[in-house]
C-alpha cells in the first residue's frame, strides 16, 4: 500500500511542536496591545491576564515603552502532575516604539481586570507662541 506523502509534512509538525515545546517555546505570540492617537497623548493598552499590578515593570527610554511582566510558577506538593501542553507563560514582554515625542515625567499607568493602560503625553510643540531673536 502507498503512503501518503502529507503524512510526513504532519510527523515533521509534530516534531517540530515538540521540540518547541521541550525549549519551552510553546508560542510565538507576544502581549496583544491596542495603541491610539488622541491628539494631545497616545494611550497603549495591553492585555495582561493572570498577573498582578506588582508583577508588571514598565520603563520609557529612548521613545520606547518597554512592558515586562513575570509571575511565580505556582505548584501545589500533593498533586503534581505533568504537563501535557502548557501556553500560559511565567514572563512576557513586549516593547513598543512610540512615534512622537513624549513628556517621559507626566506618562501614568494604570491595571485593571488584566488590562493595562499607560497614557503618554504629547510633548507640546516648541515654537508655537514664537520668540524674539536679538540681532547683535
Amino acid at each position: 500500500m502507498r503512503r501518503n506523502p502529507f503524512d510526513e509534512i504532519e510527523e515533521m509538525f509534530d516534531r517540530m511542536g515538540r521540540q518547541f515545546e521541550q525549549t519551552g517555546m510553546t508560542s510565538l505570540e507576544t502581549v496583544p496591545i491596542d495603541m491610539q492617537d488622541h491628539g494631545d497623548e497616545y494611550e497603549v493598552i495591553a492585555d495582561l491576564p493572570g498577573f498582578d499590578s506588582d508583577d508588571i515593570d514598565l520603563t520609557f527610554s529612548e521613545g520606547t515603552l518597554h512592558l515586562d511582566a513575570s509571575r511565580e510558577e505556582e505548584t501545589e506538593e500533593e498533586d503534581e502532575g505533568r504537563y501535557i501542553h502548557r501556553e500560559r507563560r511565567e514572563s512576557v514582554s513586549r516593547s513598543v516604539r512610540i512615534p512622537e515625542a513624549v513628556d517621559e515625567d507626566a506618562i501614568t499607568a494604570s491595571y485593571n481586570n488584566g488590562a493595562l493602560t499607560v497614557r503618554l503625553p504629547k510633548e507640546e510643540a516648541a515654537g508655537d507662541e514664537g520668540h524674539t531673536i536679538d540681532i547683535n
